[in-house]
């Protein structure tokens, strides 16, 4: 979390109980704005702000979004096993054991993630996961013991590589079963689960009559409706990735819309004096330093979280092409020296 992110969070912590709403008295008639955080679910931050007619209605919301995201966050760990769960990470333990009975929902976020593949041409790839689990272990060593950092070695890599065919992924929608057909290969849904699930949470919201809301889970942020009935837009700051800048890049109006930034400053470490962030190129199995930021905006959660991705894997021109393609969908790059390109018509969405 950059300073400037945990510092507002430390002032919010200090004021009230995690997840706690803060609103006004009980003087106040009509619609107010509520605020709630609340911290672990895919291991960051979620705040959430909305209007209400009062506290308790606004804390059920809240608490009805946050109990739709404990399921997916769960279903969606590489990392953890849950009682009675079967979750990615179960997949992946079981790879090359036949097919593995799995929620629904799980069989949701891999279709999709099939279809990001084809759309971004493979810059997206959540069969890479033998790949991207070499960097997660290097990448950890390196920061509990900055003097022994290293790097995977290249044959290292290139042999983890060939165990990375999506075409290995089996799903089977009517059996709900997927089946890692490789022994060796892993799922990493790290670029698409988190802007997936906060998609279905906000969905799910609105189905139960949420018209006003903008969630924040780690930075993927989603506005349900305008702010307010008269149709105001939400403002959603996009991060500097100059930690010593306290200025945002843009302030984006949000309307029924996604906004999600990749960046090298949310997971890097350290390397004779380099620096190596967390989105692995699947063409140089390396990260590369094209851009400091990319940020993207368009109504769907889940698809931005896949091209915040993808464009980081993309030169310039070949990125503005996929943007062109896409209905509602602009960007904004912050280049390495600092300088800002923004898609064609990403200046509409922008508070002057």
């Amino acid at each position: 979390m950059k300073r400037k992110g945990l510092f507002l969070f430390l002032i919010f912590f200090l004021c009230s109980l995690i997840a706690a709403c803060t609103g006004p008295g009980k003087e106040d008639k009509g619609p107010q704005k509520y605020e709630a955080e609340f911290v672990g679910l895919f291991d960051t931050l979620t705040r959430v702000m909305g209007y209400a007619d009062s506290q308790d209605a606004f804390k059920s919301t809240v608490q009805a979004l946050k109990d739709d995201l404990e399921v997916y966050h769960q279903l969606y760990d590489i990392y953890h096993a849950y009682p009675g769960r079967v979750n990615i990470r179960t997949l992946n333990e079981k790879a090359g054991q036949g097919p593995v009975e799995v929620d629904p929902k799980i069989i949701g976020l891999l279709l999709f993630s099939r279809e990001a593949y084809d759309q971004t041409d493979g810059r997206v790839n959540i069969a890479l996961g033998a790949v991207t689990g070499i960097w997660h272990r290097y990448r950890q060593e390196g920061i509990d013991d900055p003097q022994a950092a290293r790097l995977p070695g290249r044959d290292l890599l290139e042999e983890a590589a060939r165990h990375s065919s999506i075409d290995d992924l089996i799903i089977d929608q009517v059996r709900s079963t997927v089946e890692l057909k490789d022994p060796r290969m892993s799922l990493d849904v790290g670029a698409v689960a988190k802007g997936y699930a906060v998609e279905q949470a906000a969905l799910a919201a609105e189905a139960r009559g949420v018209k006003h809301l903008l969630i924040s889970v780690g930075g993927n942020v989603r506005a349900i409706g305008a702010r307010n009935d008269r149709g105001e837009p939400w403002r959603v700051g996009i991060e500097n990735p100059d930690y010593a800048v306290d200025d945002y890049l843009a302030i984006v109006k949000a309307d029924s819309l996604s906004v999600v930034t990749s960046g090298v400053y949310e997971r890097f470490y350290l390397v004779d004096g380099k620096s190596y962030h967390h989105i692995i190129d699947p063409d140089t199995l390396f990260p590369e330093n094209r851009y400091l930021s990319v940020s993207v905006i368009t109504p769907d959660s889940g698809l931005a979280d896949v091209l915040s991705t993808a464009l980081f894997n993309l030169d310039l021109e070949e990125g503005k092409k996929l943007i062109e393609s896409l209905d509602r969908t602009e960007a904004l790059w912050c280049m390495p020296d600092g300088s800002l390109i923004e898609s064609s018509g990403f200046s509409a969405f922008i508070e002057e």
